[in-house]
């Protein structure tokens, strides 16, 4: 398997053991996830446990990360608001859309977070790839833009551009939680009830609504195989009891 030079900032030493995989069916609450989190992050800080990742849904609601600001939500009766340690600003999670959670140990890789956000962004993009996808990263703006020519231009003849992934991290003891969202097929409209990440003038997308006819299953393989070429193995883990929210 070739590598790019970014993709092999962010390998783990020789001889560790692989990434633990998990994937949780159903809706799981934020709150939940977050405890769930907070304690693996403990664990794998303490060399306690393996590092994870952890796919999941989320019922509808908005997180508010360190740098929201009041004036950037804008119905705030419309969902739950749920605060949040990871970085950035508001950010909505609900049915159609993976998110993916990042638990690593950047000791035993590179402790560079640029580094490790770049390393995050290449999965989403080579995840895009392979569903023919042109996914670009913007020095400004942090996440994964997709440009749509289609569209009326920007301000100064730019092309329009719509947002396809957030990323939001925080580290604890120089171990990741927190990660990234990818719209697969979530209600576009629930958008509109904040300013994602703070960033006016630009849209949000999704697969489907760039006219994939894909779900999150067909999605996650394409997540799994892009993650093991820039962090490393992976092995399944089955997902431990986490309380499943109400859809």
């Amino acid at each position: 398997m070739q590598r790019s030079e970014i993709e092999t900032q962010m390998l783990p030493l020789p001889g560790s053991a692989p990434v633990r995989w998990r994937v949780s069916d159903g809706l799981v609450g934020y709150d939940e996830a977050v405890a769930e989190m907070e304690r693996e992050v403990g664990l794998i800080a303490e060399g306690a446990a393996d590092e994870l990742v952890w796919l999941v849904e989320h019922p509808p609601l908005y997180t508010a990360g360190t740098s929201a600001e009041d004036k950037d939500l804008l119905a705030p009766s419309r969902f739950p608001v749920h605060k949040t340690g990871r970085g950035g600003e508001y950010t909505y999670h609900g049915p159609g859309q993976r998110v993916v959670y990042v638990m690593l140990d950047l000791k035993r890789r590179r402790q560079d977070v640029r580094a490790f956000v770049s390393a995050l962004e290449a999965v989403i993009i080579g995840t895009l790839d392979d569903m023919n996808v042109r996914g670009e990263r913007r020095e400004d703006r942090v996440g994964v833009w997709v440009q749509r020519p289609e569209r009326p231009a920007l301000a100064g003849g730019l092309t329009a551009e719509d947002k396809v992934a957030a990323i939001g991290i925080r580290l604890r003891r120089w171990v990741s939680f927190h990660g990234f969202s990818l719209n697969v097929d979530p209600a576009l409209e629930h958008f509109t009830g904040i300013v994602p990440c703070g960033i006016a003038g630009y849209g949000v997308t999704s697969l489907v609504d760039l006219g994939l006819p894909v779900a999150i299953a067909d999605v996650d393989p394409l997540i799994r195989q892009n993650f093991e070429r820039v962090f490393g193995d992976t092995s399944n883990e089955v997902a431990p009891a986490v309380e499943t929210a109400v859809a």
